[in-house]
């Protein structure tokens, strides 16, 4: 694969595909120069968000060396949701594949897949053990669930405004909602299928996950992520005071970031803590 040419913000459009008539579905976020990859961030965006949600926190993770790339929110066709999670894991498979830095072969380990939304809930259910092909075709080391969905809905008749209160209380990420042209207004009205939340809940993950969820996500279903969490042998559920559901991009953007970055290292570290507090009065 050839490396895209990385403008000086750190990110890189997505090369042309095989034909050279489209762009590929992602967007990367490449490290400093000099530095060695630390491994390798999928991000999966939900509903309504385009890659654009996520330029802040793929610049973020970049530069602590982690090769971040966004991929496009799955389609969800609830009328055939095996057939629409074997085309997510084909897309997830191809976007992971080839994303190491300088043209090399496969990616730089770990691999992570982080997922908001029903982005996090696609990336549960292809990962559950018991899924079929899908779960052993999707490379991944470890995942970030973050704002996993619940049964509940914003109102049909909300404003965009309404949506955003629901959303994120952050002015910065609210004005790249709202002048992104391929943000997709309403979709939160969107019933989450079913089968999919009771694949995510019941997801049996073979691998770390780290839960994240905001305490003012009104469509959360946090007994149920606590459930989920305490169900998993390798799983940490944590709780971002005063956050909404996009917790990844909230007022507590920075926080939820060090979070993140924390698990990656730890994960590198065989789950073993590189920082432990001994004592503290605060």
């Amino acid at each position: 694969m050839t490396e895209p040419t990385t403008p000086a913000d750190g990110t890189a459009a997505a090369p042309a595909s095989a034909d050279g008539t489209a762009p590929a579905a992602y967007t990367d976020h490449l490290t400093p120069d000099g530095l060695l990859v630390r491994g390798t961030v999928v991000v999966v965006p939900g509903r309504g968000e385009s890659r654009a949600a996520y330029g802040r926190l793929g610049r973020r993770l970049a530069a602590d060396a982690y090769r971040v790339r966004v991929v496009d929110a799955p389609a969800l066709d609830a009328g055939d949701l095996p057939a629409a999670l074997a085309r997510f894991a084909t897309a997830l498979t191809a976007a992971v594949e080839g994303s190491a830095a300088d043209g090399a072969d496969g990616a730089a380990r770990p691999v992570v897949l982080v997922g908001a939304d029903t982005g996090a809930a696609a990336i549960a259910a292809l990962l559950a053990a018991g899924t079929g092909e899908a779960s052993g075709a999707v490379p991944a080391d470890a995942v970030v669930l973050a704002g996993l969905p619940g049964r509940a809905t914003t109102a049909a008749d909300a404003t965009w405004d309404d949506e955003l209160d629901v959303r994120t209380s952050c002015p910065t990420h609210r004005g790249v909602l709202t002048d992104d042209p391929h943000t997709r207004r309403g979709t939160l009205t969107d019933p989450v299928p079913d089968a999919l939340l009771a694949a995510a809940q019941d997801a049996v993950l073979t691998v770390p996950a780290l839960l994240l969820v905001g305490d003012a996500d009104p469509l959360a279903d946090r007994d149920g992520l606590a459930r989920t969490a305490k169900s998993l042998d390798r799983a940490r559920l944590s709780v971002v005071r005063g956050a909404h559901h996009d917790v990844l991009n909230d007022l507590q953007h920075r926080s939820v970031a060090a979070e993140v970055v924390t698990f990656l290292e730890t994960l590198r570290n065989d789950l073993v803590p590189q920082v432990a507090v001994e004592s503290s009065a605060w």
